[in-house]
């Protein structure tokens, strides 16, 4: 039994920043991404203690107020210096409500007294669909992408940590990346590649 491809998918966020990545590579699918606050949805209370629940949690709640199959995704920042916080915090790092800027400089003054060598770290992503509100098998997709954490920002592009991500393949900074190039490199890029790949095997 095939499951018709969505045409419209609600996305469980309000970030701006992840609307445009994820409308990007869901364009070339044929699938139109909506922000859950078209339909005046809220943020969802990430209460998961993973990426994996945080995900699940909010694509429910999408999906239960748009009535429309929902993505969501819980991503985040891993530094092994900080046995891998912020991790699943990464969002609120600097406390609740606050902004990239104060996020990024609290992560900077962690790591002051951390050498170079030991300023690795890597993005995860945790995508997720759900066809209705009720759906009890998601798909789950993820995504890795490694680096290291710069002494200052570099560059304006991107959003988050984007600026302190050192990409060594790239010699550059996450933030210093142009959209194709972030798309087809970063953990959000490879964990919507594989939904894609499900959705578009199962409508087959």
């Amino acid at each position: 039994m095939t499951t018709a491809q969505p045409d419209r998918i609600v996305l469980a966020s309000n970030n701006p920043g992840k609307l445009r990545e994820i409308g990007r590579l869901l364009a070339d699918a044929g699938m139109q991404v909506l922000p859950q606050r078209d339909f005046g949805i809220g943020e969802a209370e990430e209460t998961g203690l993973t990426f994996v629940e945080n995900a699940i949690l909010k694509a429910r709640h999408a999906a239960a107020g748009s009535g429309l199959p929902a993505i969501a995704d819980d991503s985040g920042i891993e530094v092994d210096a900080l046995d891998g916080a912020p991790g699943i915090y990464s969002a609120r790092f600097a406390g609740a409500g606050a902004d990239e800027q104060a996020n990024n400089d609290k992560l900077l003054a962690a790591l002051a007294e951390v050498p170079d060598a030991a300023r690795t770290a890597r993005y995860r992503c945790v995508m997720v669909y759900l066809r209705h509100a009720q759906d009890p098998t998601p798909i789950i997709c993820l995504g890795t992408w490694e680096g290291r954490i710069l002494r200052e920002p570099r560059g304006h592009n991107g959003f988050g940590y984007d600026p302190l991500f050192f990409v060594p393949t790239q010699g550059c900074a996450a933030a210093e990346l142009d959209a194709a190039t972030k798309d087809r490199l970063s953990h959000r890029g490879q964990a919507l590649r594989a939904l894609v790949a499900q959705l578009t095997a199962a409508a087959g």
